[in-house]
């Protein structure tokens, strides 16, 4: 039976991650010759081709993709036992890597982290910022960040934001030239910025009052995939943005946007860090996770 040993599977990983041999080589502390030479003796010794290389380009093939999202987990949980063990001897150490949308990972930033990294100066935390509802086991995550009714049923969620509403907003100079919808269909005939996920999907705009639901397929002049590039447009009097209120809370206090159909804007439940429910977390994600707890307990 062929076998692969540690060093060599870290090695594929890093490869993986990095989509380069040179840039994997640089992080492993090793020559890329010598990078490639291992990875060309993995594949002859399990005899499956791992990755598609050009000379500009590295790519994983099936089997390879099969194989990371296998050993991935597996790695890391064995450099999570080694971190966790060198703890109990000195001091928590570990790496935190969390997929969120640049929104939803501010409040932690703001709130959390300075104190966290302060009292755990060995942990390194890293944010990937994506708008996919991605599957972080899969990819390789420690934990993500999304709104509770988008985290799966088989992961541990900790809810950290107060309940979510969305709100249409427009510039006052918009509204000057255009009447303000006074019914969600209202909206097909305005200019509306559109939101588009990395996926490829674009977001519809549910609206909901009192039991009546309304699903929006808006048209505009504008798609982005930046919650606060639709906040700059709308400012900038291009069209309707729809975006989570506490995002535009200071401008439409300031009047600098109009909250328009104000009793027509849904509320979801807030954000949530979750991470996998049937995998020993780490010490490091332990620890983030006690820290988000005692935030939102302080917070409510």
């Amino acid at each position: 039976m062929p076998r692969a040993g540690l060093s060599e599977l870290t090695a594929f990983i890093a490869i993986a991650e990095h989509r380069s041999f040179r840039a994997a080589a640089r992080a492993l502390g090793v020559s890329p010759s010598a990078l490639s030479h291992s990875m060309r003796g993995l594949e002859e010794r399990i005899n499956v081709r791992l990755f598609n290389r050009t000379t500009r380009s590295v790519a994983l093939t099936e089997a390879g993709e099969q194989l990371l999202r296998r050993v991935g987990p597996a790695v890391a949980d064995l450099e999570d036992a080694v971190n966790e063990v060198a703890s109990t001897r000195d001091r928590p150490s570990g790496s935190i890597r969390i997929s969120a949308s640049e929104s939803a990972a501010r409040p932690l930033v703001r709130h959390v982290l300075p104190e966290f990294l302060a009292a755990y100066p060995d942990i390194h935390v890293e944010f990937v910022v994506d708008t996919r509802l991605v599957d972080i086991v899969a990819d390789g995550f420690d934990a993500g960040i999304r709104v509770l009714q988008d985290v799966p049923r088989d992961m541990i969620a900790i809810r950290f934001g107060p309940d979510m509403r969305f709100a249409a907003v427009a510039s006052p100079e918009y509204l000057s030239r255009h009447e303000s919808p006074k019914e969600p269909h209202d909206l097909k005939q305005h200019r509306c910025i559109r939101f588009r996920f990395e996926s490829g999907a674009l977001y519809r705009w549910d609206l909901e009052h009192r039991g009546k639901t309304a699903s929006i397929d808006v048209d505009g002049p504008m798609t982005l995939g930046s919650l606060n590039l639709m906040v700059e447009a709308a400012l900038a009097g291009i069209g309707i943005a729809w975006v989570p209120e506490y995002q535009v809370a200071e401008l439409l206090a300031s009047g600098h946007l109009v909250h328009l159909l104000p009793e027509w804007s849904p509320s979801f439940p807030g954000t949530c860090l979750y991470y996998p429910a049937n995998r020993h977390p780490p010490i490091a994600l332990r620890l983030f996770v006690q820290a988000v707890r005692e935030w939102a307990s302080r917070s409510q």
